[in-house]
């Protein structure tokens, strides 16, 4: 980039010539891992803001992995931006969980507890765990699907009985380098699922091997926005395929103390080739969203005077 600093606009290809009823989103690069967690707070912000405008709830959907980590400072994010977070009207439930208890070391619901909702105060009863009256002493019993009719049931009972616009306002999801997101695998007969909201699973190629998730039924047709987020090289090679054509809108620089973050913020036409289930996913009535950073995107990420495109 020529002039980092200086607001840039380069979508100047006609792309509805190009790219017949395309899938558009947004994909904001970072310098560094580190840089991300301002855009993601400021993403949720604007999901929450957005949800208060239509309905007395918000609610979010959160997934295990790494993304824990880049949410301690979203509390305080909300005091920042001068903006009433209302915890009491947050409802969370998790994009997927396993089946072990929320003190077992593969909880999600733990390490979400310990990295960030501990911080907030949701009424207890707003986070949506699995039922773990329903987990047996016997790791081979465990009826997942039990267990995931169960917590759809829970879960979406309010916003289904309300008539609500969405069952989930926000989805917050990583992805592996295999290109899996919540526990939707590649080459899954549960990507085909079109009837249930959340899935049981048995046999997950990650363990622990049962586990319950949302399904693309509900994250395609039932949520407003969804961000995915992910960094570092172990993301290159699904980034590189997800993307047909990305558009440089802004490069602009971010300050945090003596350090500058470089941020490059890109409109994304979706590729038409589906093969990750990450890359399945895009609200049909939503936004879609990717948070990364420039390892993620190195060495495929080519950007010159007229566009950036993935190579």
């Amino acid at each position: 980039i020529e002039d980092a600093w200086c607001i840039i606009d380069y979508c100047t290809m006609s792309e509805s010539q190009s790219h017949p009823n395309p899938f558009r989103g947004t994909l904001t690069i970072h310098a560094s891992k580190e840089g991300i967690c301002e855009s993601l707070n400021s993403l949720i912000q604007k999901s929450f803001v957005t949800a208060m405008q239509s309905s007395s709830t918000f609610y979010i959907a959160l997934s295990g992995g790494s993304l824990p980590s880049f949410l301690a400072s979203l509390p305080q994010s909300f005091i920042d931006a001068n903006i009433d977070p209302q915890w009491d009207k947050w409802h969370v439930l998790l994009a997927d969980e396993r089946l072990v208890t929320s003190t077992h070391p593969d909880s999600n619901l733990g390490a979400l507890m310990q990295s960030f909702l501990g911080l907030m105060p949701i009424p207890k009863d707003q986070i949506y765990g699995i039922d773990e009256s329903l987990l047996t002493e016997n790791y081979e019993d465990i009826d997942s699907k039990t267990i995931a009719s169960e917590y759809q049931s829970r879960v979406f009972k309010e916003p289904l009985s309300n008539g609500a616009d969405f069952l989930v306002d926000c989805a917050l999801l990583g992805f592996g380098p295999d290109g899996h997101t919540c526990s939707l695998f590649p080459n899954d007969d549960l990507l085909k699922e079109t009837k249930l909201f959340v899935a049981g699973i048995d046999n997950s190629p990650k363990p622990p091997s049962k586990r319950i998730t949302l399904t693309m039924k509900v994250l395609n047709e039932c949520t407003r926005d969804v961000i995915f987020v992910g960094a570092g090289e172990s993301k290159n090679e699904v980034l590189s395929s997800l993307f047909d054509t990305v558009h440089l809108r802004q490069a602009c620089p971010i300050f945090h103390g003596n350090e500058i973050d470089e941020v490059r913020v890109c409109d994304v036409i979706m590729n038409s080739n589906l093969v990750y289930p990450c890359g399945m996913i895009r609200p049909e009535r939503g936004i879609l969203h990717y948070l990364t950073d420039s390892d993620a995107t190195k060495n495929n990420l080519q950007i010159n005077k007229n566009s950036c495109s993935m190579l």
